[in-house]
């Protein structure tokens, strides 16, 4: 399917979303409320377990808010609709992986979207910024994701900068799980999406919940949470056909077949 600047391919349970708006994959306001509808409707179809999302071309991912469109009178506090600025920002109970395959130049509000995915795959010759700082804004979404992400003093010479880091180097800083050469990339990436399709998505769904949740509580708060059963896919997950079947996959060394109930 495609919708102007987004399209998208089911695979299976793996929906691919491709940011496509030459020249350069840049968001308008438009776009980002395209993007938005997707990742919801992804987010409440239960035959989607994962998403991969990454951009057209081999040049760019993203390099965030599309300034022309600003100058043309895009508002920079728009509305972005469902989700916030690329559609996953915000999301409300995303509870389903998001992979992001960062084919290329991926700074300022592309860096900050590629953070709100769960694992990041890159091509050997991506390069990470945040150059807002050159342009007298903030980098406000990775003003507050970075620092908690990666080393502090690395996080803040990227926003107070704007420096560039290469693909080795946002490895290095654990801002990328993993580097393949450019021609390589999407198969890899394919290839980790039809893993986690295959894994149990109440778990996963808990694992999100219980990452949200814990970001602000002290750990014994947290695990409270979690035993006396008050998050609901923990609950669920709990009381589910999917936690049998685990246990008794293991007990008869077969594989388990997850319904996701």
């Amino acid at each position: 399917m495609t919708q102007s600047s987004v399209k998208t391919e089911r695979r299976g349970a793996v929906l691919e979303v491709t940011l496509d708006r030459p020249k350069a994959n840049a968001i308008d306001l438009e776009t980002s409320r395209i993007m938005g509808e997707v990742f919801r409707d992804f987010r409440d179809d239960p035959e989607l377990r994962v998403a991969l999302l990454t951009g057209a071309g081999e040049k760019f991912f993203c390099p965030g808010w599309d300034l022309k469109a600003a100058a043309d009178g895009d508002a920079v506090d728009g509305d972005y609709g469902v989700g916030g600025f690329g559609g996953l920002q915000e999301l409300r109970d995303l509870n389903k992986p998001v992979i992001a395959a960062v084919n290329g130049i991926c700074c300022g509000g592309g860096l900050e979207l590629a953070l709100s995915a769960d694992i990041i795959l890159a091509a050997d010759h991506a390069s990470f910024a945040l150059p807002e700082i050159r342009s007298g804004t903030v980098a406000d979404a990775a003003s507050v994701k970075l620092p908690k992400r990666i080393p502090y003093h690395i996080a803040m010479e990227m926003l107070l900068t704007g420096r560039w880091l290469d693909a080795d180097e946002a490895a290095r800083w654990g801002i990328v799980n993993h580097l393949y050469p450019g021609d390589r990339l999407m198969a890899e990436a394919r290839a980790m999406a039809d893993q986690l399709a295959s894994g149990p998505p109440l778990v996963y769904a808990a694992i999100k919940e219980i990452v949200r949740d814990a970001e602000a509580l002290r750990f014994q708060d947290a695990m409270n949470r979690i035993t006396k059963r008050q998050l609901a896919t923990v609950d669920t997950l709990y009381a589910s056909e999917d936690q049998l079947e685990g246990a008794r996959a293991f007990a008869e060394k077969r594989d388990p077949v997850w319904k996701g109930k």
